[in-house]
């Protein structure tokens, strides 16, 4: 196995030291390293993002992408794939603020609907001690309505919700909508991948990752969910049939000439990290237990069929 070199490390730096980067982005960062544009190079490109993860597989890492389901466009980031007691040491956010997010978080991606936000209204009146983490000791007061409540998520304040809303935000955990609502954040969707399929989030039929902001079939009895930008990839052909791929009922979008050019743009920029669909149909997923945590992007994949969906571009 090849060592890695400084480009590499300045990869790797350029996310460790940014935050998560929007794809054209890496992609700049990359061609000004190596000298080759990855769009032209993608098998140059793939191997260095499949050498770069075996080496972070060691302690636990991993460079991942994603989209963003708000606006459709591709960003990277490095995620722990740890969630154990001392991975949760590791974060600068206290139980009640954890708590708070969980909540939110809880909140968005079970709404029906698939619009991907709720309120700030909304998110300030959530109650933590419905986060109660399990095995936690009775600390609230006799005649308590949560009788095992810490007393932190009791007593974590309006203000205090306030202010983590703003970190959460800052941070990219959380993000503000067009229409001043709250949503998930990248960094929230690169991490909880795992998390959405645990905890059975409706995934896309197109694309199989979590449907939290997406379309809903016409059909009212009908579950399917296909993202935005996925209603584009898939209707933009002359020849596809604008149906539902579940039921059959009609489905009446029409693809803009715009949508269309940013479909073809999009494919000209160069390769995109996917994780690689699941070939178990979303409607007969089997309940999983809830094993992973937000803000810790624990996975209940093998090592290697980690590399391989890191490695694999699309």
């Amino acid at each position: 196995m090849p060592e890695l070199n400084w480009k590499h490390h300045t990869l790797i730096q350029s996310l460790l030291s940014r935050g998560p980067l929007i794809a054209e982005e890496f992609h700049k960062i990359f061609e000004g390293i190596t000298g080759r544009n990855p769009g032209v190079n993608e098998q140059l490109f793939n191997d260095y993002l499949l050498n770069i993860n075996k080496e972070l597989s060691f302690v636990q890492f991993e460079l991942r992408a994603c989209r963003n389901q708000y606006d459709g466009k591709v960003y990277y980031g490095v995620v722990n794939n740890v969630a154990d007691e001392q991975a949760k040491l590791g974060t600068k956010y206290s139980v009640p603020q954890i708590a708070f997010y969980k909540g939110i978080i809880e909140a968005i991606v079970q709404d029906v609907a698939g619009q991907g936000s709720i309120s700030n209204i909304d998110a300030l009146n959530i109650k933590l001690e419905h986060q109660v983490p399990s095995g936690s000791q009775s600390q609230s007061q006799p005649g308590s309505q949560f009788p095992d409540a810490p007393a932190a998520l009791r007593n974590f304040s309006m203000s205090q919700k306030e202010k983590t809303l703003e970190e959460l935000v800052r941070d990219g955990w959380l993000s503000s909508t067009p229409d001043g609502n709250l949503g998930l954040g990248i960094r929230s969707f690169l991490d909880l991948r795992s998390w959405f399929r645990h905890n059975e989030i409706p995934a896309c039929e197109v694309c199989n990752e979590a449907g939290v902001k997406a379309e809903s079939c016409p059909n009212e009895g009908c579950a399917v969910r296909i993202h935005k930008y996925c209603l584009i990839k898939k209707f933009c052909q002359r020849k596809v049939e604008k149906v539902c791929p579940g039921c059959r009922s009609p489905w009446p979008y029409s693809v803009t000439k715009a949508e269309v050019v940013d479909h073809d743009e999009d494919k000209l920029r160069g390769p995109t990290q996917q994780s690689q669909p699941s070939s178990e149909p979303s409607q007969r997923k089997k309940r999983r237990s809830n094993q992973s945590q937000p803000l810790e992007s624990g996975t209940g994949a093998s090592q290697q069929t980690r590399l391989r969906r890191s490695a694999r571009l699309r």
